[in-house]
């Protein structure tokens, strides 16, 4: 379903009728699981080198965190080993849009970051010696440039000209369509339910739909990832954190570019409006896994406590509700049917106050109202940037856990693990984004909370 660049509601809220519905094959050279960003961008990579590529999507392409994220497509404030990544993603992304044919929304809006801490001001600065080491085009903000920006007594900023935008419900489904052109079958309302193994390899996959025989397997599942891993005997530490968002209705004198404070972030949006947020603030729903994490995660937590809400329970259905299955048989319904798409209720009573933000900042703008809101689930690491390597089980591949990070550098991340999964090299320097960190001992160090 091609939405229009005008239209401010996600989409996706139901499942609706299946635009890529493609017949399975018996046998192909790599199966992908999951239709957000990640998982798109590796089977059209994948498919360019030569594999015969199908990609599974148990309900909508880019109808859960891939398509209900900031639209931002940011390099400022990286992990330090994310930053080349995400360059070589911003050239993607031209790339692939006009390859695409479609309008998605891409425009190039900088973005910055503004503070009100001392601390972070220093932050800023450290950080900025990492941008110059790779070019980048990121400053810090002049006093007098502080208040021109946003109102609000800020002590520094800094920002990235280079930075861009997109509206990420158009953007997914139209490299889906280009995947599809490209080669790949796409299959929608799909759920991969187990991995086939022989003699500890993976040999396939056992789909609603039937078997498909594959040599390799990658799981891009966002906050799905975790819980089709542990019934295969993969584990890793990755929860889930709900993020909400509104839509405004159409105005006129707003701000040019992308911003985020401690209280606010906002970006322009092809129809006119501004998708609004609070940077930072997550809702973590408390289940088995959470349970099960707490002690790797409780560094994280401390590093912001105020800016994550424990929820006592996760909903009926989701990843980590107590009551979800963790085992279940290929022959029978799996929790991934049971909730095509996950669809949290956004937290109405936080977006007010960020329009609230929004409005008092810009009074020249006039009321501002909310055309829409939703909210998604955002899959995160006890470090803050994915796994995208092998798994510890022949023929599995990882690209997951990519902690609200994952929109904009998607791309270069599909890019990487269809390298990687056809035996090229990956261009980068890929030790952060290992496995094995969670497993051999390593001390886990989070990049900046940019």
């Amino acid at each position: 379903m091609a939405t229009s660049g005008t239209d401010p509601r996600f989409p996706f809220h139901e499942l609706g009728t299946p635009e890529h519905q493609a017949p399975l094959p018996r046998d192909c050279d790599l199966v992908v699981i999951g239709g957000g960003v990640a998982g798109v961008c590796t089977a059209i990579f994948a498919a360019r080198r030569g594999l015969r590529v199908v990609l599974c999507e148990k309900g909508r392409i880019g109808a859960e965190q891939s398509g209900r994220n900031w639209g931002w497509i940011r390099q400022q404030g990286r992990d330090a080993a994310e930053l080349p990544l995400m360059i070589e993603a911003n050239r993607l992304w031209h790339e692939l849009t006009r390859a695409s044919g479609e309008d998605i929304g891409l425009k190039q809006i900088g973005i910055t970051y503004l503070t009100r801490s001392e601390a972070e001001v220093a932050r800023y600065e450290d950080w900025i010696k990492v941008a110059a080491d790779h070019g980048l085009d990121t400053r810090m903000l002049a006093r007098g440039e502080l208040a021109r920006i946003m109102p609000g007594g800020h002590l520094g900023g800094m920002t990235t000209p280079s930075d861009m935008k997109a509206e990420p419900w158009l953007a997914v489904p139209a490299l889906a369509r280009l995947a599809s052109r490209e080669g790949v079958t796409v299959r929608e309302a799909c759920a991969v339910r187990t991995l086939e193994t022989e003699a500890g390899h993976v040999s396939g996959v056992v789909t609603e739909a039937g078997v498909i025989n594959a040599p390799a397997v990658a799981v891009c599942a966002g906050a799905w990832s975790r819980l089709f891993l542990a019934r295969h005997g993969v584990r890793i530490p990755q929860l889930s954190v709900k993020a909400s968002v509104a839509a405004t209705q159409p105005l006129t004198g707003g701000p040019s570019g992308g911003m985020a404070d401690e209280r606010l972030a906002y970006r322009p949006r092809a129809d006119g409006g501004y998708s609004l947020a609070q940077a930072g603030f997550h809702e973590l729903f408390v289940g088995p896994d959470a349970f099960a994490s707490f002690g790797v995660f409780i560094g994280e937590y401390l590093r912001d406590p105020g800016n994550t809400r424990l929820r006592p329970l996760a909903p009926a259905g989701y990843p980590d509700a107590w009551g979800t299955a963790r085992s279940w048989a290929a022959d029978s319904q799996s929790p991934f049917e049971r909730m095509r798409i996950l669809d949290p209720a956004p937290s109405a009573a936080k977006l007010e106050e960020v329009r609230a933000a929004f409005e008092a900042a810009f009074p020249s703008v006039g009321p501002v109202r909310i055309a829409a809101q939703w909210a998604g689930m955002i899959d995160v690491l006890p470090d803050v940037v994915p796994i995208v390597d092998a798994a510890p089980k022949p023929g599995l591949w990882l690209c997951t856990g990519l902690s609200g990070h994952g929109f904009g550098i998607g791309p270069a991340l599909g890019r990487v693990l269809a390298d990687r999964i056809t035996g090229h090299d990956a261009g980068h320097d890929m030790h952060r984004f290992r496995f094995s960190r969670f497993a051999d001992g390593s001390q886990l160090e989070a990049g900046p909370a940019l």
